[in-house]
């Protein structure tokens, strides 16, 4: 997963504010890039009308504080968010899209989701209101808040089990230093290397100490009272006391008069336990056209994948099938049991959302409506208050789709909004943790199956090549 930069957006030259916004949404609401509209998501908008909504929400602003910007006023944000090609469904990308927008907004600005397919890689557009639902005050794009929304981002990511996409463009590091480890050191990294290495052998003095680095392939540049280093390649020679903490010329010469020095060491890597995975099938990669050194490599892999298999089912007293099998199937089974929880819990909440919306817009424009209608349907107060007329017609339209009798009062709705919300998280916990194991279990019980499949065949060839040694 990644995300590019907050983009704010403006109205522009030749743009009235409502056009503008109109284009913003058209665009990421292209049927042919979301499934002809089945992967786009409103929250606190109806999406077929969130242009009419922005804007209402604008005048509302204007209205309730006098405060009217300029040309430089900016109408919405947009964020993009990328996921690795393959690795996600494009209903399971639009999820995580709503909770970025909604985590990061904090549910109080309006915004769309709008996945887009129509690329290698599935993305999402989201568009944000700038003005918050309430029409007090508009949205702070703070300073970092890119970063905040990259972080965010990731936090999801892993979350949910998905790869973060890392990308070195824009953060002010050189490629090698992104690169970390697998990089080729730095000019300064390779002098403090070698300066450990000369360290070492003990040197009497500083001047014995630069002959050495000269016998390494060093140059050495006197210049009044500064000493720098270069090397065959380098474009420019290194000053000791741009080497960092503990490679300064006051450094090295403390050393030399017996201190002890301590190696610059790199932050190493956490390494991840080993985690079991699936078997490889040789016979099948040999026919699709793998060749021989494919197979010697596989043949590795799956002996140690066996082996961390036999461990797990050590570790977990699994060493009878019939508790793997029955194990798994209740794993399994918790899984399926809070992924159906926290879709059901989605699924209310999204219905809410729209609800809320609705019932708020209702009675925003009922006066409007009733006028209108009193005017006969006139079609000049239709030209001068249409957004606000199509608002209350797409509210009586979703009252009737969602079968609603009676209206809730937007309190209530907000009372079992957080008592869902709240549900989720608890339940989100123990789902994370029941597909960790479900995946691990299964996993695990597929090498066994694999395994039992092969039955004597390969044991017996190994003893017959024996014999016929």
């Amino acid at each position: 997963m990644a995300t590019t930069r907050i983009m704010p957006l403006h109205a522009g030259k030749g743009r009235t504010v409502g056009k503008a916004i109109s284009d913003i949404i058209d665009y990421v609401k292209n049927p042919d890039k979301t499934d002809h509209g089945k992967l786009i998501t409103g929250y606190g908008c109806d999406s077929r009308t969130a242009d009419a909504e922005f804007l209402l929400a604008k005048r509302q602003y204007i209205a309730a504080t006098g405060r009217v910007r300029g040309k430089d006023d900016v109408i919405a944000y947009h964020l993009r968010q990328s996921f690795v090609p393959g690795e996600i469904t494009p209903e399971e990308a639009n999820r995580l899209g709503v909770e970025l927008a909604r985590r990061f907004t904090k549910g109080r600005h309006a915004f769309i989701v709008c996945t887009h397919i129509d690329k290698s890689h599935t993305h999402n557009h989201i568009i944000w209101n700038s003005t918050t639902l309430e029409c007090d005050r508009k949205f702070r794009n703070f300073w970092g808040s890119t970063r905040a929304v990259h972080r965010l981002s990731d936090t999801i990511c892993i979350e949910n089990g998905y790869s973060i996409v890392v990308s070195p463009k824009g953060y002010g590091q050189s490629y090698h230093k992104w690169l970390g480890d697998t990089a080729k050191p730095s000019h300064k990294e390779q002098l403090r290397q070698t300066i450990d290495q000369v360290l070492a052998q003990k040197p009497a003095s500083l001047e014995e100490l630069l002959r050495l680095l000269e016998q390494d392939g060093f140059t050495v540049h006197r210049r009044s009272k500064t000493i720098s280093i270069g090397a065959k390649g380098w474009g420019n020679n290194v000053r000791f006391d741009r080497l960092g903490d503990g490679y300064t010329l006051d450094d090295l010469l403390a050393v030399l008069s017996g201190q002890k020095h301590t190696p610059r060491k790199k932050n190493a890597a956490q390494v991840a336990p080993p985690k079991v995975n699936l078997l490889v099938d040789i016979q099948e990669k040999l026919q699709a056209g793998k060749g021989a050194g494919y197979a010697r490599w596989a043949k590795v892999f799956n002996l140690k994948q066996m082996a961390q298999t036999l461990n797990y089912l050590s570790e977990h007293g699994l060493l009878n099938y019939a508790d793997l099998e029955t194990k798994t199937a209740k794993a399994t089974f918790q899984y399926n049991r809070l992924s159906d929880q926290i879709k059901a819990a989605e699924k209310r909440m999204a219905e809410i959302a729209v609800l809320r919306t609705h019932i708020v817009n209702y009675a925003k424009t009922r006066d409007t409506y009733v006028t209108y209608r009193k005017a006969g349907y006139s079609r000049k107060f239709y030209m001068e208050h249409g957004d606000e007329i199509r608002l209350h017609q797409a509210a009586k339209e979703a009252f009737n789709e969602l079968n609603v009798k009676k209206l809730p009062t937007v309190k209530e709705l907000q009372t079992e909004y957080a008592k869902l919300l709240a549900d989720k998280k608890k339940a989100y916990g123990e789902y994370r943790q029941a597909r960790s194991a479900m995946r691990e279990l299964l996993t695990v019980k597929n090498n066994v199956d694999r395994v039992l499949a092969m039955g004597p065949t390969e044991p017996q060839e190994k003893e017959k090549d024996h014999g016929q040694r």
